[in-house]
């Protein structure tokens, strides 16, 4: 199982809807689990803060960053579109 990590803030609207929109998927399928990581809590470190301010939300697979994904994706659409990135990831294309 890999590990699929949401890099967060609350009360950010497209984290929070991107969380919900990966909440409703089947990740098993894809072999994958759910990590959200809230760059503002006290036990993230400074450097994944500062590397993440400004860009949330970001989504990371084997410690390598997506591009971004559309907030309009959602359902099978979303599902595709990380199936894709896997395959890429797996190609060394990402």
């Amino acid at each position: 199982m890999r590990e699929l990590v949401l890099y967060s803030r609350q009360g950010c609207c497209l984290c929070e809807g991107l969380e919900s929109r990966l909440g409703d998927l089947e990740l098993s399928k894809l072999e994958l689990a759910l990590q959200v990581i809230d760059i503002d809590a006290p036990e993230t470190s400074p450097a994944t803060r500062a590397r993440f301010d400004f860009e949330v939300p970001v989504l990371a697979v084997d410690s390598r960053v997506l591009p971004r994904v559309s907030p309009r994706l959602q359902g099978e659409g979303l599902f595709g579109w990380l199936q894709q990135m896997l395959d890429a990831l797996d190609g060394s294309t990402v």
